[in-house]
């Protein structure tokens, strides 16, 4: 019964450091938090890449906790307007930066 205990303890021990393994902190996402910030960057990429007047090819999309990122190069102000509305209009984007230059 004593080498059941120690055995016990070990694997539970095992299986905690690997939960905390998984846990997000302020700089890193759990895995199901990646997850869902690379739905989320997908779809804006996609978003912008519909909106006829804006160059996806030159706009940057990083997604971290919800909060989207753009970044790249852009025409004018209007597009890189536009670029952040259409960013905040996709489902789970919690707030959108605009790091865009114009050209």
């Amino acid at each position: 019964m004593n080498s059941f205990s120690r055995v016990s303890v070990l694997v539970a021990a095992i299986a905690l450091t690997a939960l905390a393994g998984c846990a997000s902190t302020q700089k890193h996402e759990s895995t199901g938090q990646y997850l869902d910030d690379t739905s989320i960057t997908t779809r804006v990429k996609t978003a912008i890449f519909e909106e006829p007047t804006l160059k996806s090819a030159e706009i940057i999309v990083e997604t971290f906790k919800g909060r989207v990122q753009l970044s790249g190069f852009v025409t004018s102000r209007a597009n890189a307007d536009r670029a952040v509305a259409v960013a905040q209009g996709v489902s789970g984007v919690a707030s959108v930066a605009n790091d865009m230059r114009i050209k």
